[in-house]
């Protein structure tokens, strides 16, 4: 018997896509999709996205951020300008609107690319909370974002490293959010036992 959809606390999540030439119409932006994609088919919860297609300008940036946390969002989850080129400021604005870091995210995050490759040093991803909401800029490419967030598994589907969502519903549960449930074939979330409870019905 499936469970009912009301079961799981409804969720806001911010989603932002940060590229000068997706933003300025040159080419298609593949980072909202890829990201709507990959929280629809992870998580139980009722899902209303915000998104955002915005240029890599750090004012714009930090705005975007605030504003997404102010309508709501538990989770904001960018992608794009991460990189050592100088339009890329998508960390500093980041951090501009922090109130504590969580550099357990972009550490992991980049471990998890460096198994593909070596460039994966040159990522300057962060992650931060800012009232109660977490804020993580993820990587630029649709195929790294999910690498990130699901990590490594074998053939077999057994996990060989975890991807940084594992500890994301455990994290917003800390700040006072909703309670997020993921499902486990694609990602296992960790919870300490008090921590977990059973769907209502």
């Amino acid at each position: 018997m499936s469970t009912p959809e009301d079961a799981y606390d409804p969720v806001r999540i911010g989603i932002v896509s940060i590229s000068d030439r997706a933003s300025s119409g040159v080419y298609v932006d593949k980072g909202l999709p890829a990201l709507q994609d990959w929280l629809t088919r992870a998580l139980y919860n009722p899902i209303t996205f915000e998104a955002r297609l915005i240029a890599d300008e750090l004012d714009v940036i930090s705005t975007t951020l605030i504003e997404l946390v102010e309508a709501g969002c538990s989770l904001v989850l960018t992608t794009g300008g991460t990189g050592p080129a100088l339009r890329d400021v998508t960390p500093e604005a980041t951090l501009a609107v922090a109130h504590k870091e969580m550099p357990g995210f972009g550490e992991q995050m980049r471990q998890i690319s460096l198994k593909f490759v070596p460039t994966a040093i040159l990522s300057r991803q962060v992650a931060v909370i800012r009232d109660q909401s977490l804020i993580i800029n993820l990587p630029g490419q649709p195929k790294s974002i999910a690498e990130t967030l699901e990590g490594l598994k074998s053939e077999d589907g057994k996990a060989l490293v975890p991807g940084i969502f594992a500890a994301v519903p455990y994290c917003i549960d800390l700040i006072g959010g909703p309670y997020l449930e993921a499902r486990e074939e694609l990602c296992k979330v960790f919870r300490p036992k008090s921590a977990i409870r059973d769907p209502k019905v």
